[in-house]
């Protein structure tokens, strides 16, 4: 697609390559890039230039929070040092995206000259040690399942599950994830295989703090088939927003229009986001920000929505929380939140609300049916499910559960 170059000065400067841009044909490097996208063409005419951090498009390919750190002082590099964590990443990053280094021959000319007249060097592979012992909120990895063991992925091994460890900080993470995920499916969710794994089952881990727990939630990479790479990209790149504006740069309303308009198949992928914005107040998930909803390129060109996943019962682990991670319709609050709100979504983003209140009662009506029932014999913790259960009793008469 291109060339990434990063200049001693700490200027990162990502410049696509000529055959490329011309070819009509590409595959999706993100829905920006896409010929049927508004100005794609313009965007890719000059070179896209950040200091320290990538461009949004690559910047959100990178982790957030413990697993950055802990790979940065591994490189003995800063965290913002986004260049050397791209390279570091490079060969197994989310979607079908590689950034391998490339012999100082082998750059042209004109990705040397973005940057006043520069000499290429060539680019020492990096190494990390993983001798570092840090307190995650919660750890996750990238790794390949074999005869039921995980290990983590290397060079030319994909990583085909990410693997949540255990939080120091949110007590029984993993079966709250694994809860919530499972009743999302019930109402009609499109979810990726998931399942609770021993922790001992799990190989060559870095030195990290762990509770006194002993699970994690495993979750199958929809991005990996066959060790082969699927392309996808989240709406924090979509929208070319970085990680910390993901709450509070975008509404659903944009999230929902791009959906509608330029999924290959829009109107199922809009009422399936419809459901999923239902079930993320039915089970009290206030995260549902801008990196937890993606899209993915089955096809390499076509976007559709993707399969569902962070979807999580946050109010149990913060105080008095009550509010989505984004607006809806110009709320927050999920005791606000009625059917009404729901047809102002609809035509704001131009979707017929016939289209999508149907949608809505069918989920309703499979949460009502099977939640109850299904939660009791479900691993969340029982004082998490009293939460879920008083939350169900104050939302709104049109949503509640029970």
């Amino acid at each position: 697609m291109g060339y990434l170059a990063g200049f001693k000065n700490g200027r990162n400067v990502f410049s696509f390559a000529d055959e490329f841009k011309k070819n009509p044909h590409r595959s999706t490097f993100s829905l920006i890039t896409h010929p049927t996208f508004p100005n794609a063409n313009k965007l890719m005419l000059e070179p896209w230039s950040r200091n320290q951090r990538l461009h949004p498009v690559l910047s959100n390919l990178l982790p957030e929070g413990s697993l950055r750190e802990l790979i940065a002082q591994g490189l003995k590099t800063h965290i913002d040092n986004e260049f050397q964590l791209l390279a570091y990443l490079g060969n197994d990053l989310p979607g079908a995206i590689q950034a391998l280094p490339l012999e100082p021959g082998n750059i042209p000319e004109y990705v040397l000259n973005t940057h006043g007249k520069a000499t290429a060097v060539k680019f020492d592979q990096l190494n990390q040690e993983n001798k570092f012992s840090l307190a995650g909120v919660q750890m996750k990895f990238s790794m390949k399942e074999t005869d039921g063991r995980f290990t983590l992925s290397n060079n030319g091994n994909l990583g085909n599950w990410i693997i949540k460890t255990p939080s120091t900080k949110h007590k029984l993470l993993p079966q709250n994830e694994f809860t919530a995920m499972t009743l999302a499916r019930m109402a009609g969710i499109d979810i990726p295989e998931i399942k609770l794994v021993d922790l001992n089952r799990l190989d060559n881990l870095p030195s990290i703090n762990l509770p006194s727990e002993t699970q994690a939630f495993a979750i199958k990479r929809f991005d990996r088939s066959d060790n082969q790479r699927i392309h996808m990209e989240d709406f924090a790149q979509i929208l070319v927003k970085y990680p910390h504006e993901k709450y509070n740069s975008a509404n659903y309303e944009n999230i929902g229009k791009v959906i509608y308009h330029f999924s290959g198949q829009g109107l199922i992928d809009a009422q399936q986001f419809a459901k999923r914005l239902l079930v993320n107040i039915l089970l009290a998930n206030g995260d549902a920000h801008l990196k937890n909803w993606s899209l993915i390129y089955l096809d390499k060109v076509t976007p559709q929505l993707s399969p569902a996943y962070d979807i999580v019962t946050t109010s149990v682990y913060i105080e008095n929380e009550n509010q989505f991670a984004l607006n809806l319709s110009k709320t927050k609050h999920w005791y606000e939140i009625s059917m009404a709100h729901f047809e102002t979504w609809s035509a704001k983003t131009g979707i017929p609300w016939k289209a999508i209140k149907p949608h809505l009662n069918d989920t309703l009506a499979k949460a009502r049916e099977r939640w109850p029932t299904a939660l009791k014999d479900l691993p969340m913790a029982e004082q998490h499910k009293q939460t879920l259960i008083t939350h169900w009793d104050i939302l709104h008469q049109d949503f509640r559960i029970v």
